[in-house]
């Protein structure tokens, strides 16, 4: 066993590691006492052990990628597990053993080599750890599920440094949360043991683009098929400037999951079938892997850039159309965009007995994507005006594209919430490890509310 590396604030280095990680360049006035830089599980540990001695809070980053770089807080001991990586397949039981701060993209080019893969995040430098945490909204995860729901087992540092492993039958409560708890998850995930599923051998897309005039007769389209398409296929429409365009399209993308071509061209060829006419421009079934996907997941999300998102799962009765038209076409920058990802018929289904409760037919979320520090007043004030519009219309938000901070909604079902917070007062009584970073930072040990802002 080494010593964790330090930084401390007054060092040289300590910009780097305050914030080098973050992924939105919409960086935070927030300044931790010290950064420690996990290589291993000792190193936790020994993080804990200082915040206790320091008699401070605790704050964690996997993949740093959390809009509103919920692991910077002020006055708190910064666990960075960027250097801590592992990843281990059983391939009798097909159990991946995995560090937070794995990525998706990491993980599955070793499973796919082994025949399995595994559907994390569709960006391809998001960390395990917040994702799953969060519920993981992953590939075809309408009809696959949630990734947490394959989370069979968690290996945690609780917030007195003591290890422990959690599962069905072993601290079991501490599992429950996990799957769903987000940011005020109350312990510190050193491995995750997730359930893989066998990999494909032949991904395909196609994908329909329409002028901006088209919104509505295009995704009212999609909106029609989408529930009892395919059962391998994801669906999404999003709203973005092509490259060259002088206005807004809107472009409905279906990735279908198959083991032959055949399959594959079965699955996409309803679309084909039934897509309005008029498009932009269109491309049915057309070659694609996991790969290629993360490859386009990261030009959409450029590094380097500052980012305001917000997002709400959409009533089931809503007019979904209607709803999304401003969101989708007057998007204030050429990087930005909105998508709409369709969610059933997954949400027909009971989910497991776990933190993540909240779900509709319809998700949404909006990405503005900027340079210059300048735009961050209109940025902010477009997404709160089209948020305005919408959350009325919302059962709640997802965890992973929110920010707590600016506007407050319900992230779980009313009793799942009210666990959750019980939990963390039981297992984390001293509010150690931070947790929902709120307007003020003033949740702490209490949790959220779990309620829509405009009932408060």
């Amino acid at each position: 066993m080494t010593p964790p590396p330090i930084i401390w604030r007054h060092d040289a280095d300590f910009e780097r590691a305050r914030v080098g990680r973050v992924f939105n360049y919409r960086r935070p006035s927030r300044y931790p006492i010290a950064v420690v830089e996990a290589s291993e599980e000792s190193h936790v540990v020994e993080a804990v052990r200082l915040a206790i001695e320091k008699k401070c809070r605790l704050s964690i980053r996997s993949g740093g990628h959390s809009w509103a770089a919920w692991s910077v807080r002020d006055d708190a001991v910064l666990l960075d597990l960027g250097q801590y990586k592992g990843i281990d397949l059983d391939e009798k039981t097909g159990i991946a053993k995995v560090s937070p701060s794995t990525t998706g993209r990491e993980l599955n080019g070793l499973l796919q080599a082994k025949g399995v893969m595994f559907a994390g995040g569709h960006c391809p430098d998001v960390g395990l750890g917040g994702f799953l945490l969060q519920g993981g909204m992953g590939w075809n995860c309408k009809n696959w599920g949630w990734s947490c729901e394959q989370v069979v087992a968690v290996d945690v540092v609780t917030a007195t440094g003591q290890k422990l492993h959690c599962s069905e039958t072993q601290n079991s409560e501490l599992l429950w949360a996990a799957r769903g708890a987000g940011p005020g998850f109350p312990a510190i995930v050193t491995r995750f043991y997730l359930q893989t599923r066998p990999a494909y051998s032949h991904m395909r897309s196609s994908f329909y683009t329409y002028a901006r005039k088209d919104f509505k007769q295009a995704l009212n389209w999609i909106l029609n098929i989408s529930a009892s398409f395919d059962p391998d296929t994801e669906i999404v429409a999003v709203g973005s400037y092509p490259p060259g365009s002088a206005e807004s399209c809107t472009t409905i993308l279906l990735v279908t999951f198959k083991n032959s071509e055949e399959e594959a061209r079965a699955a996409l060829q309803p679309a084909e079938d039934s897509h309005p006419p008029g498009t932009v421009t269109s491309v049915f079934n057309s070659e694609t892997s996991l790969s290629n996907e993360y490859t386009n997941q990261g030009a959409a999300n450029p590094n380097a850039h500052r980012y305001r998102v917000d997002n709400a799962y959409i009533r089931n009765d809503a007019d979904v159309a209607a709803l999304l038209e401003d969101a989708f076409t007057t998007l204030p920058t050429k990087k930005s965009f909105s998508l709409w990802y369709s969610m059933a018929p997954g949400t027909k289904r009971p989910l497991r007995d776990m933190a993540f409760s909240m779900q509709s037919d319809h998700y949404f979320a909006t990405y503005v994507i900027y340079e210059d520090e300048a735009e961050d007043v209109v940025a902010s004030n477009w997404v709160q005006s089209i948020m305005k519009g919408i959350e009325r219309h919302s059962e709640g938000a997802y965890l992973g594209d929110s920010d707590f901070q600016v506007r407050r909604t319900r992230f779980w079902s009313d009793e799942n919430g009210r666990r959750l917070m019980e939990l963390r007062r039981k297992w984390d009584p001293e509010g150690r490890v931070c947790g929902y970073l709120d307007a003020g930072d003033q949740s702490r040990v209490n949790g959220l509310p779990n309620k829509h802002e405009w009932k408060l």
